[in-house]
């Protein structure tokens, strides 16, 4: 990862990469978009950008937790940067660039628990990024939209996959057939985000978020989004059953007399896991 430097032990770890800003501050590791200029629209170098950040990030043991947000004033991320599209033969081959390497995947099987930030415009690929994190944290002047069928395509990074999953299959065809703008309120009651903050304190919260997942075991954190990875492909009763070899996993682990350290570094006793014994429940019905 040669474009990662260390700015000192208890400083951030900055990350030198052209559209992405990367920064690490105790356990929160920060990946802020960056071309403000252009509304963080998504292009090939921020796909190549996150991708070595996104495997940082994964194989980083002093990373316990991400916030994900977008420079400048106006967006979080105003979708595909469609002057790429114009110097492509196609869309379809400026699309086919773009999914060489597969980032969405990459935020998909992060372990690491991601809170986005979101505010302003939240467009297209926007959208299908927000999804892909944990926890969405908006400011009240968030605007949310998809506007592929408008431009001939359909969105591709996940969204017709992950915004059903998220607010169900009617609201998401609203918003992708006729390109519904959906405002802050509309989002936290549809499900599309976890709450909404005034924009002055959008920063603040979701890093508050940030830490208290940071102080989680880091195992159960990986385990527990592991399990919610099941109900996207699995039928109830496979899933149960997935998540009942996990969780006795899981327990089995915890059980075992250790001496666990916070993420400050104090030493704290092990005690019983919430876990035990969990996992010798019969699945329910």
């Amino acid at each position: 990862m040669g474009n990662l430097a260390l700015w000192g032990a208890d400083m951030a770890m900055i990350g030198a990469f052209e559209t992405v800003l990367y920064e690490k501050r105790g356990p929160v590791a920060r990946v802020t978009l960056n071309r403000p200029d252009k509304r963080n629209a998504f292009n090939t170098q921020m796909r190549d950008d996150l991708w070595e950040i996104l495997y940082a990030v994964e194989h980083d043991p002093d990373v316990r937790a991400v916030v994900l947000r977008g420079a400048g004033l106006h967006a979080f991320c105003a979708g595909a940067d469609l002057s790429e599209f114009g110097t492509a033969p196609s869309q379809t081959e400026a699309r086919q660039i773009r999914w060489m390497r597969d980032v969405f995947g990459r935020f998909y099987g992060l372990s690491k628990p991601v809170v986005a930030a979101l505010h302003g415009y939240v467009v297209g690929s926007g959208v299908e990024l927000a999804l892909l994190c944990d926890i969405r944290i908006a400011s009240e002047d968030v605007i949310f939209s998809l506007p592929e069928t408008s431009l001939g395509l359909i969105p591709a990074a996940g969204g017709t996959q992950t915004l059903p999953r998220n607010i169900g299959r009617p609201r998401a065809l609203d918003m992708i057939l006729r390109g519904r703008v959906i405002d802050a309120t509309l989002a936290r009651e549809w499900g599309l985000v976890s709450s909404v903050v005034p924009r002055s304190q959008l920063g603040a919260e979701t890093d508050r978020v940030a830490r208290q997942l940071g102080r989680l075991d880091q195992q159960l954190v990986a385990a527990a989004k592991e399990s919610l990875r099941f109900a996207d492909r699995l039928s109830l009763s496979q899933g149960l059953y997935a998540e009942t070899r996990l969780a006795r996993k899981v327990a089995a682990r915890m059980s075992r007399p250790r001496i666990r350290r916070s993420p400050e570094g104090r030493r704290a006793p092990a005690g019983r896991s919430m876990l035990e014994g969990y996992g010798s429940r019969p699945a329910a019905n």
